[in-house]
């Protein structure tokens, strides 16, 4: 008995020791776009796609835990890999269609910052300043144990989205109900919003940080058991968060299906249920934002020096990566520059976001595949045939819903003009 507590205390403080890079990219997926799609999800269809959170959440952890695993492996990020084993010019293509996808993630983040907090009659020419000049420091001026603290820090304050589901009183027989029970309508609409669930949730830029992260945090191979356990478990979070979005604004919109503008009308739309639900919902909605206006541009910046051979890494001075802060700063000055730039269309630049995502994702996907099963690179530790044919099954899947959000886009994008 003394032998099984003292290995269960081993592991409980090798897992304890990694936790961070997994659980933060998962939860952080959680974004001011991602909030906005799920109280969509739920205003407008109720408790229906509650169904698919399972199947996300599985595609989710196969490809997380590959990242992961190659990190650990490897002990090099994903763009340094892409550029050893593919070449120069095609990282760079990678790299810039990243560039210009994340820097309109950011804006989407930013713009986050504004909603919620314009909920409480702050200006968006106050908010998002101080936003993006908290978020510049805590890079530049910190290291990272102390950033990733803050960001683990953040992603407790996503409990508000359960809290606030539960004070919305939801009918928790027919959400349990349409958790088990797939439903597809022949219907465009909901299809459509079915797809934008699976993308807003497996983002091109999630694959490159975790693995940058957890060569930073200098996990290695012989962490990976408790690493992958850590990678699971962040992927479980986003999806109780998700599902407790759904729920919150389901019930909201109990039998008044709605199509909402953005997640601050969710929010707005829970204050019958009481000011302190309001204010959960607001909450976690600004927590998400800047928790996603950090990480998407160290995620761009990982990725960019990584690819193209600089110094990277928020543990390193300014003369020591001076491409990688400056990268940093660039997209975090742009993002908030264009947020407050008054007739800016922002609508339009959310969609081309999701454009340039469905475009870049599916050659991330088979690119991480091929370098799995790379024996020189991942040795007895690359992807066995079993495991293959889920991996596979799930960027088919996730590529060909990708692609269909894609087209869907570009054709309403087109129908505007």
């Amino acid at each position: 008995m003394s032998g099984l507590m003292s290995r269960w205390k081993r592991h409980l403080l090798v897992f304890l020791a990694v936790l961070g890079p997994g659980f933060i990219t998962a939860v952080v997926d959680n974004d001011s776009g991602g909030i906005f799609t799920y109280s969509q999800a739920g205003a407008r269809w109720g408790y229906l796609p509650l169904w698919t959170l399972l199947p996300i959440t599985v595609a989710l952890i196969v490809t997380q835990e590959m990242c992961s695993r190659m990190g650990a492996v490897t002990g090099k990020g994903l763009s340094d890999l892409i550029r050893e084993e593919f070449g120069l010019r095609m990282t760079f293509i990678i790299m810039a269609l990243l560039v210009l996808a994340n820097l309109t993630n950011v804006i989407a983040e930013f713009a986050g910052v504004a909603t919620s907090l314009e909920l409480f009659n702050v200006s968006k020419y106050i908010s998002v300043p101080v936003a993006a000049v908290l978020v510049w420091f805590l890079a530049v001026k910190g290291n990272y144990a102390n950033v990733e603290k803050v960001f683990l820090f953040a992603c407790v304050i996503y409990v508000t989205y359960v809290v606030s589901g539960f004070l919305v009183k939801p009918d928790w027989k027919e959400a349990m109900f349409s958790s088990v029970h797939p439903k597809l309508i022949l219907d465009s609409e909901y299809i459509t919003m079915l797809i934008a669930m699976v993308g807003t949730t497996i983002a091109p830029w999630m694959q490159f940080y975790l693995q940058a992260a957890v060569v930073e945090k200098g996990i290695t191979i012989k962490e990976y058991a408790e690493s992958r356990l850590e990678v699971i478990v962040g992927c479980i979070m986003t999806s109780v968060i998700a599902f407790f979005i759904i729920v919150s604004c389901a019930g909201a919109y109990r039998g008044h299906p709605t199509d909402i503008v953005d997640a601050g009308q969710a929010a707005q739309a829970l204050k019958p249920f009481g000011q302190y639900t309001f204010i959960l919902f607001s909450a976690g909605l600004l927590n998400a934002s800047v928790f996603a206006a950090c990480i998407l541009p160290l995620s761009t910046a990982y990725s960019v020096c990584e690819g193209l051979g600089f110094e990277s890494g928020v543990n390193k001075r300014w003369r020591e990566a001076p491409i990688f802060y400056w990268l940093y700063t660039l997209l975090i000055v742009g993002g908030a520059g264009i947020v407050i730039w008054p007739k800016f269309p922002l609508v339009k630049m959310i969609l081309l976001s999701q454009v340039l995502n469905g475009m870049l994702l599916p050659f991330i996907l088979i690119f991480m595949l091929i370098l799995i099963n790379k024996k020189h690179l991942m040795k007895e530790w690359k992807n066995p045939a079993a495991y293959n044919a889920v991996a596979w099954l799930t960027v088919v899947i996730v590529t060909g819903m990708t692609l269909a959000l894609t087209g869907i886009t570009i054709r309403e994008v087109l129908e505007k003009k």
